[in-house]
């Protein structure tokens, strides 16, 4: 059976983020994940993950300047510094909520330039190693272009070539069923050919990115799939409810901890 993370970021915002924590445990979560932590020290993060008996998921590495619209460095001219001090921030946010998996975001820019693309692979190649000495998994996500226009990594298979191609045994997939659907759909073939490059899934409803409870996603069956397929993560509630996060919860019922 799959063991589910509430997106703290995205779920339970009718409360403040810190009693996201609590509201999330008392809803039969036993792991959580969100965007970023970096708004509050990593031993606050690490209590409340302890006080709820919560696992730490995932959450994504400094994107840059997230309200000016950066949405990641990796693949940016100029940032590799900023980049270096980013992950160095991150690892003290690892240590403090044992959280063994973290997201690079890739940035904007074209993926058919050789000089960003040159970049990205520089940038993951170096995180990946210095994650690597701590124990921790570097996941790449691609995104879908129409919910972020203009990201890098905006295709699975480019995804999935370039992690063959560096052959970095801690650099993972994160799969975002979302995601995939919109950019390829074949959810079932992908997920069967890269299930062991798989760090971490993510799921929502397409196309309007609710509970994974219907639209033109069968989710049951996906999340049997995963079960065949012998995935033992976890996998993100990467979603917007439609109301009242826990009234949105029946599809959760069947797999609550």
């Amino acid at each position: 059976m799959p063991r589910f993370a509430a997106n703290l970021t995205m779920m339970f915002t009718e409360f403040e983020f810190l009693d996201r924590f609590a509201a999330a445990a008392d809803a039969g979560f036993d792991a959580v994940e969100f965007l970023f932590p970096y708004a509050y020290p990593p031993e606050v993060i690490g209590a409340q993950l302890a006080r709820h008996g919560l696992t730490q998921a995932m959450f994504n590495l400094p994107p840059g300047d997230w309200a000016a619209g950066e949405r990641g460095l990796a693949c940016l001219p100029g940032r590799i510094d900023e980049l270096v001090a980013g992950t160095a921030r991150a690892l003290d946010y690892a240590a403090a909520t044992g959280v063994t998996r973290l997201h690079l975001m890739a940035g904007l820019g074209d993926r058919t330039d050789p000089a960003a693309l040159a970049r990205y692979r520089d940038a993951v190649t170096r995180t990946g190693e210095t994650l690597g000495e701590f124990g921790i998994d570097l996941l790449l996500e691609p995104i879908n272009a129409r919910d972020m226009k203009g990201y890098f990594l905006d295709d699975l298979d480019a995804a999935v070539a370039l992690i063959t191609a560096l052959g970095i045994g801690n650099v993972r997939l994160q799969f975002d069923l979302y995601h995939c659907q919109i950019m390829h759909g074949d959810l079932v073939t992908r997920l069967r050919r890269d299930i062991r490059m798989t760090g971490h899934v993510q799921v929502a409803s397409v196309p309007s990115r609710h509970e994974p409870d219907g639209e033109e996603v069968n989710y049951k069956f996906l999340f049997d799939e995963l079960d065949r397929l012998g995935y033992a993560g976890i996998v993100g509630c990467e979603y917007r409810p439609r109301g009242v996060t826990v009234d949105g919860l029946d599809w959760f019922a069947g797999y609550r901890r």
